[in-house]
């Protein structure tokens, strides 16, 4: 398994950050005053930090609670980039505009992750997604509106490609699967997104020219290229080898990597489940474009550092919040 699905943010929620956004930046008045999240200081980076965020309002919590040394730990979480979700929930063209509204209000790039897919996560723990292929499609149609050409990282479809070629195969859509995520790249890309792919991690799909064979029905000769390790724990090193092996495969294309959680590596122990709220783990790299290798666009923070994989371990649902978990991976982090 790679993807669990984080919450998906409603349409107000986006409002409240907007307001917050404004409300430190300058760029005008606002009556209401700036949320006390906005004091924890952004990282130096060119993609767009969330005021309001998850982790931000955690720190704030604890801060009110006294628990001054643990909001300071959680602050490596909430000062960073961390890439926002986007489900059918609520009005997906106004959510996203929103969204990349702030972002670019603020001289920033906003990471997005497209997670609609028709039979998502093969009806496991994030099971959902668009009803059917013309309901996706007109999905990706909102989504595309809601960019309106501003620049954007869109991470497509995180474990769509990978499960069609391993535990989804056989359920009679991978074709067709194949088809919407080459329909998603040229969409997006065309209202000015910068797609990556997802293409699982080395622990998922092992065989390279599968994957690569799927990459390339799935549009990524459009794309900006694909994504690795997203929500997973393998190791940055790992996963660049594996990725430039399968780069080679199509034509040489970028890849970004997630490194939310991978500062400890993967999580080894008989549990056929290592990839759900694995004990020991630790926050990776911090988001940045320098990588150090030309083919490694990015390191991205795409899982949100807290969010659950699934109810495993004593977890709660896919994307529900798990604020020791969180506390956890900052206290491990080897970097802030």
């Amino acid at each position: 398994m790679s993807a669990r699905r984080r919450h998906i943010a409603s349409g107000a929620l986006a409002m409240i950050a907007a307001l917050t956004l404004a409300g430190c930046s300058g760029g005008g008045t606002s009556e209401e005053p700036a949320s006390p999240q906005t004091i924890v200081p952004a990282a130096a980076s060119e993609f767009w930090v969330d005021p309001a965020s998850t982790a931000a309002k955690q720190v704030e919590e604890w801060r009110n609670q006294g628990r001054s040394a643990d909001a300071t730990e959680l602050e490596k979480i909430a000062r960073q980039p961390v890439a926002r979700w986007i489900g059918s929930d609520g009005n997906t063209a106004d959510e996203v505009r929103g969204l990349v509204g702030q972002a670019k209000a603020a001289g920033r790039t906003a990471v997005l992750v497209a997670y609609n897919i028709p039979n998502r996560d093969c009806g496991l723990y994030s099971q959902g997604g668009a009803s059917d292929d013309g309901d996706y499609r007109n999905w990706v149609s909102d989504f595309a509106s809601g960019l309106g050409g501003t620049k954007t990282i869109v991470i497509l479809e995180p474990d769509a490609l990978p499960q069609t070629l391993t535990n989804c195969e056989g359920q009679g859509e991978q074709e067709g699967r194949e088809a919407l995520l080459a329909g998603a790249v040229k969409t997006l890309s065309q209202a000015g997104a910068e797609v990556y792919i997802d293409a699982g991690n080395p622990g998922f799909v092992t065989d390279t020219g599968k994957l690569a064979d799927g990459l390339r029905k799935s549009g990524v000769d459009q794309a900006a290229g694909f994504a690795l390790n997203v929500s997973n724990f393998q190791s940055t090193d790992a996963v660049e080898s594996y990725g430039k092996k399968v780069s080679d495969a199509v034509g040489g294309k970028k890849f970004v990597i997630d490194t939310s959680r991978n500062g400890n590596g993967p999580y080894t122990s008989s549990d056929d489940k290592n990839w759900c709220n694995p004990p020991g783990r630790a926050l990776g790299t911090p988001p940045t474009r320098s990588t150090g290798d030309p083919r490694v666009a990015a390191f991205l923070w795409i899982k949100e550092p807290g969010d659950s994989d699934g109810e495993c371990r004593g977890g709660p649902k896919a994307g529900d919040w798990m604020p020791d978990y969180a506390l956890g991976l900052a206290k491990a982090a080897k970097s802030s």
